[in-house]
């Protein structure tokens, strides 16, 4: 086992390494860079105008014989030596290739530099908006396991049956409706829509919250979180449901599961002594997808839905705001979690299933 962790670490260098380039090289070609946030803003320009134009108004940031102001688009009449210095701020003066080597190796020692338009670090904004975001992933990773395990483990057991017809109608309608349609749905009937106002409708906590005893204060925090969380939890626990009750009838149907009934056991030690720990395998190989998607992509929308100041509406900010460092800094945090996160459910699966010996198998 020791071996196969050292290839997989081995592995996660180069893998890390496309991730960076992919997305570093598609910039590139990204209309609407920060020195032209910039250009904008001081010649007064509206943000749609200049970000609606193509890549062919736009020349490379690697720099060139024309005159600086002839590169970004909106710069005509600029003193070029202000843009040469938006360059240098902004790091545009060095060819594309040396400022990406630069960044992984001041990436690879966890130093992510400044945001653009923040004035802070980095690591110091994404530290801030952590909470917010592990609140969300935390609630939904075990709200939407401990709805979806023992819901898709009953629909194995009376497949067929009308719960599980009408069970399978639900999951279906929460696979197939976007999850920020349900946050709109329960803002509208809950949160100060056209129906009631029983929730708030931004914000993990109220603004007088650090005045609040401590009971109180658990209280706010569940009034908060309860929309965005039941939000996500419809949206989520539906593959999950799915994959635990076809993983089990699979199980079910084997030959061990008939001997076993044979011999006398109850159905509840057939089920929760026997099948469980093979048929939660498939299971387990989805956490680490279940992980990343709680804690970034699905609270991504639902954070801006419900105005969240987490890592998802920071990272979608930093988007717009082409705030290079927050993005490329959240990239190559989520990236790197997700290659670890994949290991450990690795290491999960022999936990659960000794017979698994990955030092007997190709990486």
């Amino acid at each position: 086992m020791g071996a196969y962790i050292l290839r997989r670490l081995a592995l996660m260098i180069p893998t890390l390494f496309g991730i960076m380039l992919l997305s570093f090289t598609i910039v590139q070609f990204a209309p609407g860079g920060p020195v032209e946030q910039l250009i904008a803003e001081l010649t007064g320009q509206d943000s749609g105008d200049r970000l609606s134009g193509n890549t062919s108004d736009l020349t490379s940031f690697d720099g060139g014989s024309s005159e600086a102001s002839g590169r970004y688009r909106g710069a005509q009449g600029l003193d070029p030596e202000l843009i040469k210095k938006l360059e240098v701020q902004f790091g545009f003066d060095k060819p594309a290739y040396q400022r990406f080597f630069e960044m992984m190796w001041n990436y690879a020692r966890f130093d992510f530099g400044q945001s653009f338009f923040r004035n802070e670090s980095v690591l110091n904004l994404i530290i801030e908006k952590m909470p917010v975001s592990i609140s969300l992933g935390l609630w939904i990773l075990l709200l939407s396991y401990a709805i979806s395990i023992p819901l898709g483990i009953r629909k194995a057991v009376s497949d067929g049956s009308t719960f599980d017809v009408w069970t399978s109608g639900v999951v279906i309608v929460g696979y197939a409706v976007p999850g920020f349609l349900f946050g709109i749905l329960l803002i509208v009937l809950f949160a100060g829509g056209s129906f009631y106002d029983w929730f708030p409708l931004r914000g993990i906590v109220s603004d007088n919250w650090d005045q609040l005893p401590w009971p109180e204060k658990i209280l706010d925090y569940i009034w908060h979180m309860t929309l965005p969380v039941v939000t996500l939890v419809l949206s989520s626990f539906a593959t999950t449901t799915l994959l635990t009750k076809n993983s089990f009838i699979d199980e079910i149907r084997k030959q061990y599961v008939v001997t076993a009934r044979a011999k006398g056991l109850t159905e509840r030690k057939v089920l929760y002594g026997h099948v469980f720990r093979n048929a939660m395998l498939i299971v387990i190989a989805g956490l680490p997808g279940a992980f990343i998607s709680a804690f970034f992509a699905g609270a991504l929308l639902i954070e801006n839905v419900f105005s969240l100041d987490g890592l998802g509406k920071m990272g979608y900010d930093a988007v717009v705001k082409r705030d290079y460092p927050i993005v490329f800094g959240t990239l190559y945090i989520f990236s790197l979690t997700g290659l670890l996160i994949g290991l450990l459910s690795d290491l999960i699966y022999t936990w659960v299933d000794p017979r698994i010996d990955f030092e007997k198998r190709e990486v």
